[in-house]
């Protein structure tokens, strides 16, 4: 990963990066952010200079370079800031990471009053913005090896720094457990990724159950969406438990590691990104290893269900009925829709045995996600306008983005089964709002203190956009080391 340094002597000068954000009351010019720290003689000048002729505006991510030959630096490089809030340095950071890539080492001369949160967005975006996912050689891998910020009081953002660095490295990692394609990713495979991970973190312990014990356990749609592969199903249970925590909250992530639909089979078209349908399960994963990592004082359990839903003659079978932890049965008409099965067990499991504070679910769950808002949003449900108003606060602040949608009342009749106690996929209604309304029948005596996130749209980027790459964009890690960071 990108080597990024605080210094307040800069010593490498052949490449410099001076901010610019739009002039006041002018969309069309720019003018440079003064610098903190010292530039060589005139630059400052030169910069100002340049920014008219060279047409720059100072929008977020913009980078004009200027050649110098024989001078020092050798490379000028305007880089727009925007409003210079955290949100557009991090898209600036993303906008210079890539248009340095063929360079070896870059200096930035931060400005002198810059806000700690505004140093963790540029350092984000340096961080997510460099991200690339290859298996094996990458013949076309970016030089840039380092970034040193420029800024007279380098301890300052020291802090800032590290926390950006921490979450970072936590949503590549959901990224990269994300992409990996299912020929490398079974349920056994993203179990020992994450013991692993785990192990370099003193108090984070890790429980994996194999399928043997989650038929014995009870976990019937666990068992039953795992039933159809040669990959048998795995339930990976974290937990972060410091001295002086005050508040015990449950994650729990959907971790289909390829989806076929099952005997409902999907079209080519909608199984070619199956690999991505465990991202709920990566986010929260990866959230609990960042929270560990920067020892945050709140104590987390995080459960993730995993299967593969594959088809094959013991695979479970469109009209089944599944009996999940606890004792609540559902009919299932469509194999298709089985991350919910799993996600029902480990609510049902959380509520009856963890007994938390909080209990939040991240999936990759509808595509009617998409439909009612698009490819960048996360839908957000749950009864407790407080608990919804915070963690909406913290994903905005990350840098991502949810909305809140009703849990209509109106709906739930639709889950009315003659044979069950749960229809598990009307085939009336709206589909996100229907299947959070049939996770919430699994949360028991915690309804109020429940939250779901349908994240399927957001949780894959055709292109690259900001901090984002193509590809897994690791959503609701940010978003969740935001929010629990709030509740120390």
């Amino acid at each position: 990963m990108l080597a990024i340094r605080l210094t307040a002597e800069p010593d490498r000068l052949d490449v410099l990066v001076l901010p610019v954000r739009p002039a006041p009351g002018d969309a069309t010019s720019a003018e440079p952010v003064p610098a903190g720290a010292m530039l060589p003689t005139g630059i400052a000048d030169e910069a100002a200079a340049l920014v008219g002729p060279a047409r720059v505006t100072g929008r977020a991510g913009q980078v004009h370079a200027q050649v110098r030959p024989g001078g020092t630096p050798a490379r000028l490089l305007l880089l727009g800031v925007g409003e210079a809030d955290e949100a557009a340095w991090r898209a600036a950071g993303a906008g210079l990471v890539r248009a340095t890539r063929d360079e070896t080492h870059v200096t930035v001369a931060l400005p002198a009053d810059l806000a700690p949160e505004s140093v963790r967005g540029l350092v984000e975006g340096l961080l997510l913005g460099s991200y690339r996912f290859r298996l094996g050689d990458d013949p076309d891998a970016p030089t840039l090896t380092g970034v040193d910020l420029a800024v007279a009081e380098p301890d300052a953002y020291a802090q800032a720094v590290a926390t950006a660095r921490t979450t970072a490295e936590m949503t590549r990692l959901a990224r990269d457990l994300t992409n990996t394609p299912s020929s490398v990713k079974n349920p056994e495979w993203f179990a020992a990724q994450v013991t692993d991970a785990a192990a370099d973190l003193p108090g984070l312990r890790v429980r994996v159950r194999e399928p043997e014990q989650l038929a014995a356990e009870g976990f019937g749609g666990i068992v039953a969406v795992g039933g159809g592969s040669a990959s048998g199903p795995r339930l990976v249970e974290m937990d972060w438990h410091p001295a002086d925590a005050r508040t015990h909250v449950v994650l729990v992530g959907k971790g289909i590691t390829f989806d076929t639909g099952g005997i409902s089979i999907k079209p080519v078209p909608a199984m070619k990104l199956m690999r991505k349908d465990m991202a709920g399960a990566a986010a929260v994963v990866a959230a609990t290893l960042g929270a560990a990592a920067l020892k945050l004082p709140v104590r987390i359990t995080t459960l993730a269900p995993l299967a593969e839903n594959m088809v094959s003659g013991s695979a479970f079978r469109p009209g089944d009925v599944i009996r999940h932890y606890g004792g609540l049965t559902s009919e299932t008409t469509n194999s298709d829709a089985e991350g919910r099965l799993v996600l029902a067990d480990a609510l049902a499991y959380a509520v009856q045995e963890l007994k938390p504070d909080l209990l939040i679910d991240l999936a990759t769950l509808t595509g009617a996600n998409a439909v009612a808002l698009g490819t960048r949003i996360g839908a957000l449900y749950s009864d407790n306008d407080r608990l919804a108003g915070d963690l909406l606060a913290a994903i905005d602040a990350a840098g991502e983005s949810a909305w809140r949608m009703p849990l209509g009342t109106d709906y739930v009749e639709h889950l009315g089964s003659d044979v069950a106690d749960l229809h598990s996929a009307p085939t009336q209604g709206p589909g996100s709002v229907l299947a959070a309304l049939y996770l919430r029948e699994f949360t028991g005596e915690l309804r109020q203190q429940w939250l779901h996130i349908d994240m399927s749209a957001p949780s894959w980027c055709d292109r690259d956009d900001a901090e984002l790459t193509r590809g897994a964009t690791g959503w609701g890690v940010r978003g969740l080391l935001r929010w629990l960071a709030t509740l120390s």
